[in-house]
């Protein structure tokens, strides 16, 4: 399936030094399980290989946003998730990075024409939009399509 790339030092601190950083990002992804059984994840160099069945495409996306949001993950590797049903991991949602300057109403007016439809770009991505005033730059999202 792939490698997914993105910014490395910027994003949820949620391991240390003295920290296991695998065991970290597994409990980080298990506490709002998009949709992954038996989630693992191992984390060296700054690569995130996230293991486990996913109950759909979009499960496994967002998985793959809540762990390369973190800071220390430069890239997350899904080779070992199996997906249901032999779904493709293809979408029709658009990954953003957000730049500086960007809120979810200017992002929801560039794709959407319509400010006032952010609320969908917030849902799409609750695992890693825990609020939507807490933006960052570099931060990756999915945009739906489809309304």
């Amino acid at each position: 399936m792939g490698l997914f790339d993105f910014v490395g030092n910027i994003g949820k601190k949620i391991f240390g030094k003295d920290e296991d950083p695998s065991k970290a990002v597994t409990n980080h992804i298990a506490e709002d399980n998009p949709g992954i059984e038996n989630v693992s994840v191992t984390v060296e160099d700054g690569v995130a290989k996230i293991s486990g069945d996913a109950t759909s495409a979009s499960a496994l996306e967002k998985a793959i946003l809540m762990a390369g949001n973190i800071a220390g993950v430069e890239s997350v590797n899904v080779d070992a998730v199996k997906l249901a049903n032999g779904e493709q991991l293809a979408t029709e949602d658009e990954f953003y990075v957000i730049q500086k300057g960007d809120t979810l109403s200017a992002i929801a007016k560039k794709f959407y024409g319509n400010a006032a439809k952010y609320p969908a770009i917030v849902a799409a991505n609750k695992e890693v939009i825990k609020d939507a005033d807490k933006i960052f730059p570099g931060q990756k999202i999915r945009v739906p399509k489809v309304l």
